[in-house]
């Protein structure tokens, strides 16, 4: 019974630790695939489409300077008399805390170990009325573009039974006796204000991955790895790696988008853009759902319109008129009017036996297209008055000279 019993508790402790370590590495995956942003793409089969993915964040910066920029600061914020705000102190992690009122000095500041354990607590010996106020603790990671802020409420009293301190829904207020020690606290222990490291786990990652329609996420395609040591590492066919690439200059661009090229119908699903900085904290996730379309087909031009257009390409001053309207003139006419205009635009390239197309403008005729139309008129209405004359003139002759009657 007692090594049955040592059997089924050592059982028991397996599996506990067996579900701490699922645990730990589900919340490892879930912090890793944090979306932050999603896309629908389409575009026609046979383009190249580019996904764009880009953050200033993960831009290559690190240096063997070990102050990574990081600062914090405390300000103080008075509702009376005019609302100021004044800076305590501040303190870089990799030289000496500033305070900026010579009165305060001596009686405020922070732990010289602050940027080690993360204790970023400010200590205010021999507390005053003048003290009181909204006080805030700013930390500020530049190389992270982190900024974290944690504000607290100081009241003075002169009795000790007030001294308390409670939560006002918004903020920690601190009720503190007159001429004593009080700390305000403000405790960020996280790896990025404390320390860093040369460490690989240190560096920025970037990983394309490639989900086909109907396919879950844990089971995607990768693409392509990219790190910020310079490694690049392509998976899939050659075919693949040539159709799908990442610029050069990803890292001191912050571009990590995918190019696709000579996309086509297998291509379709959804493409998702991993950016890791172990660092930092930095675990983003963009998606996007890129459909193809049809390929686009050229339209064709049929002849007749082509004749019409380069007919049109020999009058440069009328090709971009809108509406159109043909006009149809004799062949008499026409050539009148090539004369006139032969000192401005060469002849027509295409001619036509018996008639020809001539294209103006509705509303604002041209002096040439006008001229052709009153020399055409003009040349029709001399042609009927010379019948008229005609007719009237063997009209009189019959009345003049009447024909004798046979009876």
């Amino acid at each position: 019974m007692k090594t049955t019993s040592i059997v089924l508790q050592a059982l028991r402790f397996t599996y506990i630790f067996a579900t701490c370590l699922l645990t730990t590495a589900s919340g490892q995956s879930d912090r890793s695939s944090m979306v932050v942003a999603g896309y629908n793409v389409s575009a026609p089969a046979g383009s190249k489409v580019v996904l764009q993915c880009v953050s200033g964040r993960m831009v290559w910066t690190r240096d063997m300077v070990r102050d990574r920029q990081r600062v914090v600061h405390w300000d103080l914020f008075r509702d009376h008399p005019d609302y100021a705000m004044e800076r305590v102190l501040d303190m870089f992690s990799a030289g000496d805390q500033r305070i900026y009122n010579s009165y305060n000095r001596g009686r405020v500041g922070l732990s010289p170990t602050a940027f080690t354990d993360g204790n970023f607590s400010l200590v205010i010996k021999g507390v005053t009325m003048n003290d009181r106020g909204l006080y805030s603790c700013n930390l500020h990671h530049l190389y992270c573009q982190l900024h974290e802020m944690i504000k607290i409420q100081l009241n003075v009293t002169k009795s000790r039974r007030k001294e308390q301190s409670f939560w006002d829904g918004q903020k920690p207020v601190y009720v503190v006796l007159l001429g004593s020690t009080v700390v305000l606290p403000c405790i960020n222990r996280r790896k990025v204000w404390t320390d860093w490291s040369e460490e690989e786990d240190d560096q920025q990652v970037v990983h394309w991955d490639r989900q086909a329609p109907g396919v879950g996420h844990d089971r995607a395609d990768r693409l392509v790895d990219l790190y910020s040591s310079g490694e690049q590492r392509n998976y899939g066919s050659q075919f693949l790696q040539r159709k799908m690439n990442i610029s050069s200059r990803a890292f001191t661009d912050g571009d990590f988008s995918l190019t696709v090229s000579d996309l086509q119908l297998m291509d379709q699903g959804k493409y998702s853009c991993h950016l890791h900085h172990y660092y930092c904290g930095l675990h983003e996730r963009r998606e996007f759902q890129v459909t193809v379309e049809p390929p686009v087909v050229p339209t064709t031009v049929p002849s007749e319109e082509k004749g019409l257009r380069s007919t049109a390409a020999d009058f440069p001053s009328l090709m971009t008129l809108r509406p159109l309207i043909r006009y149809r003139v004799t062949l008499t006419g026409q050539q009148l009017l090539l004369k006139f205009l032969k000192r401005d635009h060469p002849p027509p390239k295409t001619t036509h036996p018996k008639s020809s197309m001539l294209f103006c403008q509705t509303k604002d005729t041209t002096f040439s297209c006008q001229l052709g139309y009153i020399l055409t008129s003009f040349l029709l209405l001399v042609f009927i008055i010379l019948i008229v004359v005609l007719v009237t003139r063997r009209h009189k002759s019959k009345a003049f000279y009447p024909q004798p009657s046979t009876r």
